[in-house]
């Protein structure tokens, strides 16, 4: 029988995308069938930075350009951010997986589920990408959401209260109102990806908030 934290490991240091999507896959099945145990005498170790393609270019916040959404180059800049928060949110719902030890078992269970999602996410956000010429890695990118991995891995209450309960909470604030501009510029099809997104990060949240007060 495997075991789940190294299966976790390996999620997160796929560097390769289509590697890092069939380990998300693989690994979340072979959960879901028992075939994972949570007994392991290796403790966590600390990850700098996760496996992310080749090409992409990470940068500070305040230096990644900014672009008007009003324009194509901003729908493109708009969608491969978000893009990039999806495929940094496989690696945070991997990362708690593997980090966090003697937890209940659904615990684990829903952030795998989870992580399943996230690769989800950022694969619609992908299509959507290919259909406006472009591919994740093709604009530069921040380190800021991994700053967070780096800051709260301590401790999982504060990872539960500042990864969903702050950044995806966040995330559920911004993104109505960034549907309505895209509904005003006629664009169905990125309306329709983030409709599916906030759906399902409605239930991230709460998952989050479940176990930030069981902790």
């Amino acid at each position: 029988m495997g075991i789940l934290f190294d299966a976790a490991e390996s999620c997160l240091a796929a560097c390769e995308i289509k590697e890092k999507l069939r380990l998300t896959e693989q690994t979340a099945q072979a959960w879901r069938e028992g075939l994972l145990s949570l007994e392991s005498k290796n403790a966590p170790k600390s990850i700098d930075e996760p496996g992310y393609p080749a090409r992409l270019v990470l940068m500070s916040p305040a230096n990644v350009p900014k672009r008007r959404l009003s324009t194509p180059d901003g729908l493109v800049a708009l969608i491969h951010a978000l893009a990039h928060i999806e495929f940094n949110a496989i690696n945070l719902a991997w990362d708690a997986v593997y980090r966090f030890r003697d937890l209940p078992q659904q615990f684990y269970s829903d952030w795998v589920q989870i992580a399943v999602e996230e690769a989800y996410h950022f694969q619609l956000l992908c299509q959507r990408l290919d259909e406006l010429g472009h591919d994740y890695g093709d604009l530069p990118a921040h380190d800021g959401l991994w700053e967070m991995a780096r800051r709260t891995a301590f401790d999982p209450l504060v990872r539960m209260a500042l990864v969903p309960r702050v950044l995806e909470a966040r995330g559920l604030d911004v993104t109505p109102s960034i549907i309505k501009r895209l509904q005003q510029a006629g664009d169905n099809r990125t309306v329709a990806v983030l409709e599916i997104i906030l759906r399902d990060e409605v239930g991230h949240v709460a998952i989050g908030s479940h176990w930030f007060n069981f902790l």
